[in-house]
């Protein structure tokens, strides 16, 4: 148990640090595209304004992208899963909260699936709240 609690503290600090650089690389380029834009131009209403909330959009599905394909490596490399598909596919739903798999995960990293869950809601609760927090401040420039 010991070592799954280590391994879980490790992957979680780790995409703690992927998602905060993410969303900070994310925010600087959405600052770099709109400066200098007149506020009808990010309209959310307006085909700028869709663009924009878009690319913040697809900018948080590539970085919950990126820490789902972290975590089905990690399940790989330490056997946890047989193949690269089944720790993706077992990754995404864990990830996501789903919570179904008609994948298995060796039976001594259990404890490492249940906190990737958790971690995963909060990562995802954090990704709402830059995105609702990028729509009000695109809306009251």
């Amino acid at each position: 148990m010991l070592i799954e609690l280590a391994l879980s503290t490790l992957l979680v600090l780790t995409t703690a640090v992927i998602h905060g650089l993410g969303l900070l690389t994310i925010g600087r380029s959405l600052r770099a595209l709109d400066r200098g834009a007149v506020d009808l131009e990010l309209n959310p209403h307006s085909l700028t304004g869709a663009a924009y909330t878009s690319a913040v959009v697809l900018g948080l599905l590539a970085l919950a992208g990126i820490e789902i394909w972290f975590y089905a490596i990690v399940y790989l490399g330490i056997g946890a899963t047989t193949t690269l598909a089944a720790s993706v596919y077992f990754s995404t739903i864990t990830y996501a909260a789903i919570g179904f798999s008609d994948e298995s995960l060796a039976a001594s990293w259990r404890l490492v699936r249940a906190i990737e869950g958790i971690n995963g809601v909060l990562l995802m609760g954090w990704s709402v709240a830059v995105l609702v927090s990028e729509l009000h401040r695109i809306r009251h420039r």
